[in-house]
């Protein structure tokens, strides 16, 4: 079968450099936490898509293993170049490292296993696909580090039973799989169109919305949408050393397995301990914002990583407060013999 394919995107336009923190990393307040989560360090994420650029400035550093389930390149497995430019802009919003510029993905020191299942033309079997997944959750560094985080801004329109099956499979092992809704939007949250893997149950479905909080209008709408993040003229990576814009739930879907990234050390730190699949998914949905479009279209809401600091820093102030004024009325109910 070769009837599952990126995400259709849309390139807005390339350029030479990049000279700021994207909008879309800073729309989800992934700054906030890298002091707190270390930039993501140590987290690997998986990048099943077109390849990646592996020596591009940005991601050279990231890149810690690779494999090419594709025929392209001859079908070497050792070559996971990108030859369409989808995948190294999905990698670049994941973890492009922080350059001298202040370009940044959303987790800059977390690493990558790039999974070439699409060939330059954007198309892909169905077994390349659950191969990489496969692989990904069995993959292990030199140093026994295991991928955390599998992304996929591809899909199709069939429900197949063994990417299904390979998708639970991964999450039951611990393994967040994070998949982008599609772009068959019609503009109407009433109406359901549904993408294969993002449609499963048991993955995080992303929609997109613009640099405004406005719901994207190719986004799909379903049941299952988790949350949304930015999706259109994203800047991130793209071949040759460039940068480009792109729009589609394929760039929504990296902002989300990045923040996955940061909120993962956060988590396992506060808790001292290695978290579950569920208790990772809870600790970002806690994160998300609802923005008026309704369940079907938004799900949860918009990713807004800070937004439980904030809260806290709220409450500490308002108990702050009102300890002072406390202290206060009880002074002046003191009694002087």
């Amino acid at each position: 079968m070769n009837d599952v394919r990126v995400i259709p995107y849309l390139v807005e336009e390339v350029q030479e450099t990049a000279s700021q923190l994207p909008r879309g990393i800073e729309m989800i307040q992934a700054p906030d936490l890298w002091t707190e989560s270390n930039k993501g360090k140590g987290c690997i994420v998986a990048v099943i898509d077109t390849g990646c650029q592996t020596d591009h400035p940005d991601l050279a550093e990231r890149i810690i293993d690779g494999k090419n389930f594709t025929s392209d390149h001859n079908a070497d497995p050792k070559n996971y170049e990108d030859n369409n430019g989808h995948g190294t802009h999905v990698a670049g919003t994941i973890a492009a490292s922080l350059n001298q510029n202040g370009f940044s993905g959303a987790a800059p020191e977390a690493n990558l296993l790039i999974l070439k299942v699409l060939t330059g033309q954007g198309s892909g079997k169905y077994k390349w696909i659950i191969d990489a997944i496969n692989y990904a959750v069995d993959w292990r560094s030199s140093e026994g580090e295991k991928v955390r985080v599998i992304s996929m801004s591809l899909g199709g329109p069939t429900d197949v039973p063994e990417l299904h099956e390979a998708i639970k499979q991964a999450v039951s092992r611990g393994v967040l799989v994070v998949c982008a809704a599609g772009n068959e939007g019609d503009n109407n949250g009433n109406t359901d169109e549904f993408s294969y893997p993002g449609a499963y149950n048991e993955v995080i479905q992303v929609g997109a919305v613009d640099l405004n909080r406005r719901l994207a209008s190719f986004t799909n709408t379903n049941d299952q949408v988790d949350l949304v993040a930015p999706g259109v003229d994203i800047l991130s990576t793209y071949p040759g050393g460039k940068y480009a814009r792109l729009s589609g739930t394929s760039m929504a879907t990296p902002h989300v397995s990045g923040a996955l990234a940061l909120l993962i050390n956060i988590a396992e730190k506060e808790f001292d301990r290695p978290l579950t699949e569920p208790e990772h998914y809870s600790q970002l949905i806690k994160r998300t914002v609802p923005i008026g479009f309704g369940k079907r279209s938004e799900g949860n809401g918009i990713l807004a990583l800070s937004l439980v600091d904030r809260f806290l820093d709220l409450l500490n102030s308002y108990y702050n407060v009102n300890d002072e004024k406390k202290t206060k009325e009880n002074k002046s109910m003191v009694i002087v013999p």
